[in-house]
């Protein structure tokens, strides 16, 4: 409405003019309802063609939208583990930091693995002395081994000699010898026993106390996982839970926060396709959203999708029909405050509406550029207003249409 206005003041009313003080044709004598078309075609065929034309312009070089939102992120509390809950620590709407604790799982199976584990440790401990106490032993074995050894041998060799007299029998020089050979064993024996023990007490006692203390770590873990933290800080949401539910981390989501500063910062705006060529990163925009009514928020144009998301594509076990595809998606813009703290008040989740404005300065700073395409930057740049115009009674009319004639 506001076009056909402006341009009907640049042609239906300078054709009037003509008609009325040029011809004297009169409003209600020959100009009437039935001879309007015909005194005034000129004007308002034109009146049409430029109504259109500036229309078209406008958006397309200032594109609007209606698709825009303050959109924020949410964090699904899940424990790590499957379990029934035994206490619960904060309500709904509650704010908590990072790492506050939300609720513990009854952990009696974990409290009785880390249990065991120590128990397991303090075995091998018991183990470790016994086996040092085993080194002391088999020192004194080896001694006494070594001991009765050289005493066969001495005695071996003094009948040995008495042999060469027969002052004794050879039976007895041999069984000697034999004596000799199983002291020896015996000796082997004690001195492999204390190696054996030597290596239990450097080795295999250590490494099952490593694989103990590990089984411990892995308890604690275990025991680490029934307490559910906040990862981040923010707003717990939709936490009805209780003692005694039973939570699943597949199944059964706890509940679900809300960071803190989700969705303060960037407006996302979906703008129609066929401006792809139109936005650019940089790009002046402004905006008024229904949770911050008659105020508008100058904004900035920081990324633009290069993708369109409604062509994406996944793979399934079905071949896909592109006429599922038919409906047209828009063209993703991430939009953020011109100046710090212009998106503080706006609650995240608010619906906005939103213009973008071309800027042509650039090419009109060229020394080379025509005239007649200096002219037309200058056009494209001016009716930006229009728009600039068209939002702000959009902004003062948004409570009127929400508050009143929508109804409740």
């Amino acid at each position: 409405m506001l076009e056909l206005i402006l341009c009907s003041m640049l042609t239906v009313l300078p054709d009037y003019l003509y008609r009325r003080y040029a011809q004297g044709k009169r409003i209600g004598v020959e100009i009437t309802l039935y001879t309007m078309w015909y005194e005034l075609r000129w004007g308002i065929t034109a009146c049409l063609l430029l109504t259109v034309s500036l229309i078209t312009m406008i958006f397309y070089f200032h594109p609007s939208t209606k698709s825009v939102t303050a959109v924020f992120r949410t964090v699904t509390i899940l424990p790590e583990t499957v379990g029934r809950v035994d206490e619960v620590f904060v309500g709904i709407n509650q704010k908590v930091a990072a790492g506050d604790p939300l609720f513990t799982l009854d952990s009696a199976q974990q409290d009785a693995a880390i249990e065991t584990a120590r128990r397991q440790i303090a075995e091998l401990d018991a183990q470790m002395d016994v086996a040092r106490t085993e080194l002391v032993t088999a020192d004194a074995q080896i001694q006494e081994a070594e001991s009765a050894y050289q005493t066969a041998v001495d005695e071996y060799e003094m009948k040995a000699q008495l042999l060469k007299t027969d002052a004794v029998s050879r039976r007895e020089v041999e069984r000697l010898e034999t004596t000799i050979e199983g002291r020896k064993s015996a000796v082997a024996a004690t001195v492999a026993n204390k190696s054996t023990l030597e290596t239990k007490i450097s080795a295999l006692l250590p490494a099952q106390k490593a694989s103990a203390e590990a089984a411990l770590a892995q308890a604690q873990v275990d025991l680490d996982k029934t307490i559910v933290r906040a990862g981040i800080a923010g707003t717990v949401q939709q936490f009805t839970l209780r003692p005694g539910d039973v939570v699943n981390s597949m199944l059964r989501p706890a509940g679900i926060l809300v960071p803190e500063q989700a969705g303060r910062g960037t407006l996302i705006a979906g703008f129609g396709q066929i401006e792809a060529q139109v936005m650019k990163p940089g790009m002046i925009a402004e905006a008024t959203c229904i949770g911050k009514p008659f105020t508008i928020i100058p904004l900035v144009v920081t990324e633009v999708q290069d993708v369109i998301a409604a062509g994406q594509l996944r793979p399934t076990d079905q071949l896909v029909d592109v006429q599922q595809m038919a409906k047209a998606g828009t063209l993703t813009v991430f939009l953020q405050p011109l100046y710090p703290g212009a998106l503080d008040d706006v609650p995240p989740g608010s619906s906005c509406i939103a213009n973008a404005y071309t800027n042509n300065h650039d090419a009109l700073a060229d020394p080379n550029i025509g005239t007649l395409k200096w002219t037309y930057l200058h056009v494209v740049d001016a009716v930006g207003l229009v728009h600039a115009m068209i939002l702000r009674i959009q902004a003062m009319l948004m409570p009127v249409q929400t508050l009143v004639l929508t109804g409740h």
